[in-house]
């Protein structure tokens, strides 16, 4: 079958799995995502060996060792994904919540009730475990997934997909409602992002390049997300032994994804005193410093932060340090080279912690603690399909009522228009 028929046959079949999906209660969807967990389980050895296949293309081809990071499963990731179905059973179904009720003075009670997307076209590269978190949150929300994954992992998310799929129809749910497209051949993309008539939401995840193409030739809307220029200010009332902690966690635990720390920012009251120890226990990680002029004087040996470098997402053990003149100046620079996804501050002021999170306009702003927790499962989401850095329909990560909209519905006994 060529890929253009291919296409086609999911996006129909996708179109017509989404109405019995919208129908299902919350008893069944939490079964079927139980089966799921329990077949996918059970099922691990196949999983592994199809994940073995891509790792051993993809170190072939020499793609890099983030890439690898997030291609890999293993015994214990599986689990921690497996684990994390339960997770999303246990939060409440949104489908169906009606929300502000109120009265017009003609009698008519108006409300909004809360209803899938429909169907989703979810784009993405590298991570089989976004396979299954995808799958999952789109079932619980009742929408039907056109799955895209990259060329990288086809044989894990091929696998991971027909065990979903068989779960389902044994459920008596549409083996449909959850689909992959099951080709390589870049094709297969921009022919999706053009059934309009099918597809509700194209989410893609991963590379700016993916993003943008997406973005620019797509028919259907996009939820985007670029890139994660992610960055921590530390003030000049920042508890410095925490700034270490914190700053160490935000860059080194897991460079690659889109959540770690790309620009240190340092008030200049504290630079002097936190900068020395702070890049040395970087360079003791392989961290590769790139410092403003400022940051330079203080240390030495370390690379010059070009202009480019402050726009940039390394996803890599490389950091840019700026020394800035004040908390304005800090939030100007975020303003100016990021990306809206994640950033934080390190300060003891109530005063300037609150004033951050009220000037910063990102998904997600902290306050003493890592921007690697801008992750679904770490706010409580359960899971996420995505982070979002536009603000139509949402903003930050995309759990189960994200996945959803609303409909107003209204009560009369009788009422007619004059």
């Amino acid at each position: 079958m060529s890929v253009d028929r291919i296409v086609k046959d999911i996006s129909f079949k996708a179109r017509a799995a989404k109405r019995h999906m919208r129908s299902l209660n919350e008893q069944i969807k939490n079964d079927a995502l139980l089966l799921i967990r329990e077949r996918l389980w059970k099922r691990r050895d196949v999983i592994l060996r199809e994940n073995g296949k891509d790792l051993e293309v993809a170190r072939s081809q020499g793609l890099s060792s983030s890439i690898l990071d997030r291609l890999r499963l293993d015994e214990e990731i599986l689990k921690g994904i497996c684990e994390g179905i339960y997770d999303v059973i246990s939060l409440p179904d949104p489908v169906g919540k009606v929300t502000g009720m109120w009265k017009r003075p003609n009698g008519l009670l108006v409300g909004r009730m809360r209803i899938p997307l429909g169907v989703i076209g979810f784009i993405y590269e590298s991570r089989p475990n976004v396979t299954v978190d995808a799958a999952v949150l789109c079932i619980k929300s009742g929408n039907s997934v056109i799955l895209k994954g990259g060329s990288e992992a086809i044989n894990s998310n091929m696998a991971i997909c027909d065990i979903i799929r068989e779960a389902l129809e044994e459920r008596g749910i549409p083996k449909d409602a959850v689909s992959l497209i099951p080709t390589i051949d870049r094709k297969a993309v921009d022919l999706l992002i053009q059934m309009d008539d099918c597809i509700d939401l194209i989410i893609p995840r991963g590379g700016e390049g993916l993003i943008r193409y997406v973005t620019e030739n797509s028919k259907i809307p996009v939820l985007k997300h670029f890139k994660g220029v992610c960055h921590i200010y530390v003030d000049r009332y920042a508890d410095l032994q925490m700034a270490y902690s914190v700053c160490l966690n935000a860059k080194v635990q897991r460079p690659g994804v889109c959540n770690a720390m790309e620009t240190l920012l340092v008030h200049r009251d504290v630079a002097e005193k936190f900068l020395p120890e702070m890049i040395g226990i970087f360079k003791d990680k392989g961290v590769e410093i790139r410092g403003c002029e400022k940051t330079r004087k203080i240390v030495s040996n370390i690379g010059v932060a070009e202009e480019s470098d402050w726009y940039e997402e390394y996803l890599n053990l490389i950091l840019s340090v700026k020394v800035v003149e004040s908390m304005d100046d800090a939030i100007w620079h975020i303003e100016t080279y990021g990306s809206n996804h994640t950033d934080a501050i390190i300060t003891d002021s109530y005063e300037r912690a609150h004033r951050f999170i009220e000037m910063v306009d990102s998904s997600v702003v902290l306050v003493n603690a890592s921007t690697r927790f801008n992750d679904g499962y770490q706010l409580g989401l359960g899971a996420e399909i995505g982070i979002s850095t536009s603000k139509i329909h949402a903003f930050g990560p995309m759990g189960l009522e994200e996945l959803t909209t609303t409909k107003f519905i209204v009560f009369g006994n009788g009422q007619t228009r004059r």
